[in-house]
């Protein structure tokens, strides 16, 4: 899932724990809100911390040769 689908998760759980007065007799409106807003941001942490580490820049560990610096026997 990614960060559109995390605030997109976030802005109907809101709108179901907020927005609504539905009273069903088999499902608390308000609960399935609040779950999918905590999922919605667990998402958008967890994607985060993923996208973070992806854009870290690690120098090589061994010396870069080109074409023109290497010595052919």
């Amino acid at each position: 899932m990614g960060i559109g689908g995390c605030i997109i998760l976030i802005g109907a759980g809101a709108i179901l724990a907020f927005a609504t007065d539905w009273k069903m007799d088999t499902v608390n409106v308000d609960l399935v809100g609040w779950i999918m807003m905590i999922v919605g941001i667990i998402g958008v942490v967890v994607y985060a911390s993923v996208a973070r580490r992806r854009r870290m820049v690690v120098p090589p560990s061994t010396a870069v040769v080109s074409e023109d610096e290497r010595h052919y026997p």
